[in-house]
């Protein structure tokens, strides 16, 4: 099995995987409405903008498991996150990206290292993961570091296929 054949559900609670965005881009990016980080999907926003015509999309991913920061309804964290932020992008339901209940998508992606080589659990929320168009994770971008960082901007640019 590649990421790509991983079931998944939009936050509208339709079937897809991330096959879906088969030759694309993807940074996927574990999201929360009440984080002190949330105004990174501003940050997220502006990639999807400036990328998105050149093979890239962001995924948001919200997760509930960090001090409780993303309660909401789907329904609510969509009105948020587009009311908010504008959010464009697509989101994914909510899952769980550590522990006994982690998604198979978070199994696989925290067996990547990060920059240091520290690989393992998701340390909060928006931490970050490239994955080429060819369904490989390629980095992972500790949480503090925000989307439109140099580094995060060259590594998106080195894996757009356009």
């Amino acid at each position: 099995m590649t990421l790509y054949d991983i079931p998944l559900h939009t936050l509208t609670g339709e079937p897809t995987t991330l096959g879906a965005y088969r030759g694309q881009a993807l940074l996927v990016v574990n999201v929360a409405s009440k984080c002190g980080l949330t105004p990174q999907y501003e940050g997220l926003e502006r990639l999807q903008k400036q990328y998105g015509d050149r093979g890239f999309t962001v995924l948001g991913v919200p997760c509930n498991q960090f001090a409780g920061q993303e309660p909401g309804s789907a329904e609510e964290i969509q009105s948020f996150c587009s009311a908010t932020y504008g959010v464009s992008f697509p989101l994914l339901e909510k899952l769980d990206v550590n522990g006994d209940g982690r998604h198979p998508l978070y199994t696989e992606l925290t067996k990547l290292a990060d920059a240091d080589g520290a690989a393992g659990d998701v340390q909060w929320n928006f931490e970050k993961f490239l994955i080429s168009p060819a369904g490989e994770p390629v980095a992972r971008i500790r949480p503090r570091t925000g989307p439109e960082d140099s580094e995060v901007v060259a590594a998106i640019e080195a894996q757009l296929p356009a």
